[in-house]
């Protein structure tokens, strides 16, 4: 942008350069210099009529003209792009963070630094005071009477006295400057300057407009398009972030669609075309839509993040982390992320919401797939936030969920299936796993997927499942007319084992049919067509909401649960492109942790995807897996009202650090004088106490970083302590944050 047309220009040809005399107002004035051209506004060339087959010429700006009138405020979103994001541990807010001392200085309390410096400073004074009136003697005077030439001391000439008194000066200066500096550093005035006027001087830096950076370094001018073979298109989206019709959603579609380019993906033609002919709006997400219709946490899409509250000042959080606000982003959430706390404690407000939020607005964006699953009623963002929305046991339903995940593999929909239906049961099962559950439901899936070319709705496989003769029949009949002889033997070792004492096939039905209800009627349609909900979709930049029919049918809302997460990961781990960060946010993901659940998890994170799971208590998972469980993600948050059973969960998963710790003991002085004894008498008597002596023992010692006493009792309401690891490894310790706004 070129600021010296804009605002520099007007003041500068205004003002009378320094020192110059001020013109007679009677004096006629000379008549102005003829205005230069704008700098921005190129020579129009001589019009050449195109020739009849070439396109009409695109209407592009030109690229360094003006776009506000002079004295105007720039659009917000230059600011956005130009502020600082400097590099800080993970987990941490960029926009706007000043960085702090890894450790705490050893500050001296405000009242006596005051009272310190007030009192050097007037130390200093008399001692200047004394000096100069002479109450100290003239021997501090000598060097000037040695050194000064005895011409200046006289004062013959007015030279020599104007000499003499200069040079006076300046050694009075050079003493009081010394005792500054001695008094200053007794009474610490630096760090009192540093304290108290630093604030001062930062809060009225930061009031003054920054100069508009250099073009090549000013993100709004776009100088990486520049620099690789796209100043049209720079131009263009430079033009439009002037005249504000440009937000952070359409910078960071237009720098993921840049990035494809870079990658070899897309062509740079096609690029620029694309952002010449439709400006910000280029490279639209396939909804149209260009940002959320409203916004309830803080969101920065140039670093990816989320803002969720503020680490609080307290001895527990490092001492870098405090008073600095904790975001969430992709980097973090590919490790998955375990919020434990009762309800009321803010887990989908405070958390989930900003969440799901924050991967709407990068799926608008291009960067991300989100699914988010919640029980009926649940606070996941409005519906115009979303692309489908499907709403599980409500009549009318617009969208459905493919029950088999959109796979056509009889096996693969089986394992996911089976891991839905009696994942939680897998270790009362033969075996300890649900290999056989798996088994059972192939034998029944590959053989009606080789008679009908899809697989069976709910009532039909419910029908296969127990048994039903005509059922099996008619399914043995269109197999053997096909000659599927190998299907027909995998329906006929079903029939075989179904017919054995304990076999899982009943416990599948019975499962099943908690899915075969009224209120399910027209949904789990495998013909459905486009009103399936498949999570085979993520590798676009899907938004998804699946709402899970809790009230009524709590039972079959768990194996739904188990279904989308079974699904989840299998899907994200078998995406071909994975560029695009899949997320799957499950609020209340009580009774769906099983042990395969587990495994699919850890796979996620080289996969570029992650899931957010919350849950009232780790009662809600099995013993045995509750250790594994906090091992599996990276990211880990307890909120206020935690139980100690769980605290020492996330005591044991925190795990301990060395601290330094103070010990202080009175010991009685023992007078042996009669005139100490006297004293003592007196003081007691004074006092009430004996007089005694403290002794300071210093130790280092291993202490929990978080103690279950400190979770379930020390943590405020409406905070949370977070611990988060990155996908590169880095990891930061567990801070008490303040989620409230």
């Amino acid at each position: 942008m070129d600021t010296e047309g804009r605002h520099d220009a007007p003041h500068t040809a205004s003002r009378p350069p320094a020192g110059a005399d001020r013109p007679d107002p009677a004096a006629p004035h000379p008549a102005p210099p003829p205005t230069p051209p704008p700098v921005a506004a190129p020579v129009a060339p001589v019009a050449v009529p195109p020739p009849p087959a070439a396109p009409p010429a695109l209407p592009v700006p030109p690229p360094a003209k003006p776009a506000t009138p002079p004295g105007a405020p720039e659009p917000p979103l230059l600011g956005w792009l130009r502020a600082p994001r400097p590099a800080a541990p993970p987990g941490v807010w960029t926009y706007g963070h000043r960085p702090r001392a890894a450790e705490q200085p050893d500050r001296v309390p405000a009242r006596q630094l005051i009272s310190g410096a007030v009192i050097s400073f007037l130390c200093g004074w008399l001692l200047w005071s004394l000096l100069w009136n002479g109450y100290l003697g003239p021997y501090w005077i000598w060097p000037v009477s040695v050194l000064a030439p005895d011409a200046w001391i006289a004062g013959e000439t007015p030279g020599d006295r104007i000499a003499f008194a200069i040079a006076s000066q300046l050694y009075y200066a050079l003493w009081i400057g010394g005792i500054a500096v001695v008094f200053g550093r007794i009474g610490r005035w630096p760090e009192l300057g540093r304290r108290f006027l630093m604030p001062l001087v930062r809060r009225a830096r930061d009031r003054v407009p920054a100069a508009e950076p250099a073009p090549a370094e000013d993100p709004a001018q776009w100088p990486e398009l520049r620099a690789h073979g796209a100043p049209d298109a720079a131009d263009r989206l430079a033009a439009e972030a002037r005249t504000g019709r440009m937000n952070d959603v359409d910078v960071a579609r237009i720098g993921r669609a840049w990035h494809s380019v870079r990658a070899g993906r897309h062509s740079l033609a096609s690029f620029t075309d694309t952002v010449l002919r439709n400006g910000a709006a280029a490279c639209a997400h396939p909804s149209g839509r260009r940002d959320l219709a409203r916004r309830t946490a803080h969101h920065d899409l140039l670093a990816h993040q989320v803002r969720i509250g503020t680490a609080a000042d307290h001895p527990r959080n490092p001492y870098q982390h405090r008073g600095a606000g904790c975001a969430l982003e992709p980097g973090l959430l590919g490790t998955s992320l375990l919020a434990v706390g009762p309800s009321g404690s803010g887990k989908t407000t405070r958390l989930v919401r900003p969440v799901v939020e924050s991967m709407c607005l990068q799926s608008l964006a291009g960067r991300c797939a989100v699914v988010a699953v919640g029980p009926a009623g649940a606070d996941l963002g409005p519906d115009d936030a979303f692309d489908r929305v499907v709403r599980i046991g409500r009549p009318g339903p617009e969208h459905d969920l493919d029950l088999y995940g959109g796979t056509t593999d009889p096996d693969e929909a089986a394992g996911i299936l089976a891991e839905a239906l009696v994942g939680d049961l897998a270790e009362q099962l033969p075996g300890g796993d649900s290999r056989r559950a798996a088994t059972a439901l192939a034998q029944l899936l590959g053989p009606f997927r080789g008679a009908h070319d899809r697989f069976p709705s709910v009532p039909e496989l419910r029908e296969l499942l127990d048994g039903a003769p005509e059922a099996v029949a008619a399914l043995r009949t269109t197999l053997e007319s096909a000659g599927a002889l190998t299907l027909v033997r995998e329906l006929d070792a079903r029939t075989r084992q179904s017919a054995r004492a304990g076999d899982v096939g009943v416990l599948l039905a019975d499962r099943i049919a908690l899915l075969d209800r009224p209120a399910f009627a027209a949904f789990f349609d495998p013909e459905g067509g486009e009103r399936q909900v498949s999570l085979r979709e993520l590798d676009r930049p899907l938004r998804i909401r699946i709402e899970l029919p809790e009230r009524g049918h709590a039972e079959a809302s768990r194996i739904l649960a188990r279904l989308v997460l079974a699904q989840f990961t299998e899907s994200a781990v078998a995406r071909t492109d994975r560029s695009l960060f899949a997320c799957l946010v499950l609020d209340e993901a009580a009774h769906t942790i099983t042990a395969e659940a587990l495994r699919g998890l850890q796979r996620l994170r080289s996969a570029n995807a992650g899931a957010v799971l919350t849950l009232r208590s780790l009662d809600d998972v099995p013993d045995a897996l509750r250790s594994a469980l906090l091992g599996a993600v990276g990211c880990r948050m307890a909120f206020a009202g935690v139980t100690t059973w769980d605290g020492a969960r996330f005591a044991e998963v925190w795990g301990k650090e060395w601290v330094e710790t103070r010990d202080v003991t009175d010991r009685q002085i023992i007078a042996v004088g009669a005139g100490m004894k006297a004293f003592h008498l007196f003081r007691h008597l004074i006092t009430g106490k004996a007089a005694t002596a403290k002794a300071v023992t210093v130790r280092t010692v291993e202490r929990e970083r978080w103690s279950a006493s400190d979770l379930a009792n020390s943590v405020p309401a409406g905070h949370a302590v977070l611990s988060v690891t990155s996908v590169r490894g880095e990891h930061a310790p567990p801070v008490l944050v303040d989620l409230r706004p």
